[in-house]
């Protein structure tokens, strides 16, 4: 195990497991910490009067200091007061792994933390939009609730063949736009190519469409009223530029509906548009009216189609509530219903989310097939028949039977055993000596060889992954590319060196360093470093250095010349320092 557990983390199966990656704390140079620093000072100064109640309230509850990137381990020690947990990943990982954790109260965090260029806002997940966007919301209740639920809905979401293509893009262009010397070219290659792709998905899978709802709730949501909105999502929250102009009139603000997830993003862009939800428990309403538009929950003939477009594993559960897990392959239909299907591969069968003793992949492992529906011209379906009408109907041991269903599927073989529930119910019928065809065509013959058919009248739901997550080897996970550290050199070696100095005066581990000869090399050597002057600032107005203080200011006004693009990030680290410097004055 590369992570420090704890209970919430104990639960975890294998499949998610394999994401997870060390957070080796020491690979933070003096410059990460001091970006973290300038963003959490400037958040919490704007987010205490532009965010949600609970986002000030969270960063005390879950141990996020504004001073130092939060150490997991420190984390989770207090995260599993609330009943979560943290873990470190590489960057993005697939939708459906995401929300599972999710649906295991885990929160997922990209480790790595943004170049100082990229201070306002990168597309790649880093532990700043994590740790201090996601991590402070779900101290609410009512919103880790939603969570959670979100976690739990979307892991079963169905997807498309084109969208983990699409995934592997967006997951390819936040590695290469964050990485540093990035040629612009290949950035606008792989933007193009996200834009293709996303002109070309074809209808909206069920992992696409709730991925917008968790985009305009979970990453991009705001509270309250269109007029007086909060913010609570997590890409606000992390984002010091954005949290700002999303309040601005340039961004349109609309009542938060189910009509979000027919709304798509551009993950590269700034958000034109939000919604604004009216509390937390109203995302939860819209969440289940969602899901009883998904295959989840409505099953049928479509539920199973989106199952074979998507060629990923899933599962449907039929009438009885016996479960079938595997690669679905076809279906026949009849009258707008199923009345066979056919997975291809390794297919379990299982009851209530546990593997049936015998029916594991060893057993089908190269799919399995079955009728489904009432025998014809009867009203009375198999899974509705007692002992004593199933005795009726020769459907017991040993009967040599055949049995034709609506839609011309036949099966004719001798009855050896049947397979019951809980509560009785009949879920299986297994035959020897067995043919099932359909009109002319045989779909399976067998000899010796046992045959069970599944008892269901209809497909109640289907979704994604297996029922029993045992019953497969899901830790196939291999990452096509991994997150670019950036290269050092001699030169910005030693500029981490003069930020680790500077940090440790602040801090009282070293106080003997000379901060005017830091000031000096970084104005002769370093003229576009602006982020370690703003921190000397600070510290010769906290020690009423204000001649000091006056030298930092006039350089920071050339790098402002030199770099105009930096000016208001200057500008706003000033402010800072002189408004507390002015509050203590006050007191």
């Amino acid at each position: 195990m590369t992570y420090t557990s704890n209970p919430v983390l104990d639960k975890l199966p294998a499949h998610l497991q394999q994401y997870i990656k060390p957070q080796d704390y020491g690979e933070y140079s003096a410059i990460d910490q001091a970006v973290w620093r300038y963003v959490m000072r400037k958040n919490v100064d704007y987010l205490s009067k532009f965010a949600h109640a609970s986002y000030l309230v969270g960063l005390q509850k879950t141990g996020i200091s504004i001073d130092h990137i939060p150490n997991m381990y420190g984390m989770n020690r207090i995260l599993k007061e609330i009943g979560w947990a943290a873990v470190a990943v590489d960057g993005f990982i697939p939708p459906s792994a995401f929300m599972e954790f999710q649906a295991y109260n885990v929160l997922v965090i990209a480790s790595d933390i943004r170049q100082l260029d990229h201070i306002e806002y990168t597309p790649a997940p880093d532990i700043i939009h994590e740790g201090a966007g996601h991590a402070p919301i779900i101290a609410n209740p009512e919103y880790a609730e939603y969570l959670r639920r979100f976690g739990e809905i979307g892991s079963k979401a169905i997807s498309n063949s084109k969208d983990y293509e699409l995934y592997e893009a967006v997951r390819h262009l936040s590695i290469i736009k964050e990485a540093q010397g990035t040629p612009q070219e290949d950035i606008d290659q792989a933007e193009k190519h996200i834009e293709d792709l996303q002109n070309n998905m074809g209808e909206p899978s069920e992992i696409a469409l709730i991925r917008n709802l968790h985009w305009w709730t979970v990453e991009y949501g705001l509270i309250g009223t269109p007029e007086n909105p909060k913010i609570y999502g997590a890409g606000l929250l992390s984002s010091i530029g954005e949290s700002a102009w999303c309040m601005t009139d340039e961004v349109k603000k609309k009542p938060y509906s189910i009509d979000a997830a027919y709304a798509s993003f551009d993950i590269t862009q700034p958000q034109p548009q939000l919604f604004v939800t009216p509390d937390f428990a109203y995302l939860s309403q819209v969440l289940e009216e969602f899901a009883n538009t998904m295959a989840l929950r409505r099953g049928g003939l479509s539920g199973i189609k989106k199952l074979i477009a998507s060629k990923e594993l899933g599962t449907i559960e039929l009438s009885t509530g016996l479960q079938i897990s595997g690669n679905f392959d076809s279906v026949i239909e009849h009258e707008g219903k199923p009345v066979f299907f056919q997975s291809i591969g390794p297919t379990a069968l299982s009851f209530r989310d546990k593997e049936l003793v015998g029916h594991s992949i060893k057993q089908h492992a190269t799919g399995f097939g079955s009728p489904l529906g009432k025998l014809k011209g009867m009203n009375l379906a198999i899974e509705d028949m007692s002992p004593l009408d199933l005795k009726a109907y020769n459907i017991f041991e040993g009967q040599q039977i055949s049995l034709e269903f609506d839609g011309h599927i036949k099966i004719a073989g001798e009855i050896i055993t049947g397979t019951r529930n809980l509560q009785g119910d009949i879920i299986l019928v297994t035959f020897k000596n067995c043919c099932v065809t359909h009109n002319d065509k045989v779909l399976f013959e067998s000899n010796d060889e046992l045959y069970s058919m599944a008892v269901g009248q209809e497909i109640a739901s289907a979704y994604n992954g297996p029922a029993d997550l045992s019953s497969f080897n899901l830790v196939t996970h291999k990452v096509s590319s991994t997150t670019i550290k950036s290269k050092s050199n001699a030169s910005h070696t030693q500029l981490e060196q003069y930020y680790e100095q500077i940090r440790h005066f602040r801090e009282g581990k070293n106080i003997t360093i000379s901060r005017h000869k830091v000031f000096e090399a970084i104005r002769d050597n370093y003229p576009n470093d602006w982020l370690l002057p703003v921190e000397l600032y600070e510290l010769a107005k906290e020690n009423g250095d204000h001649e000091f203080a006056h030298e930092i200011s006039v350089h920071l006004q050339t790098v402002k010349l030199n770099n105009p693009k930096v000016g208001h990030l200057i500008d706003d680290g000033l402010d800072l320092v002189n408004h507390k410097c002015q509050t203590e004055k006050l007191k």
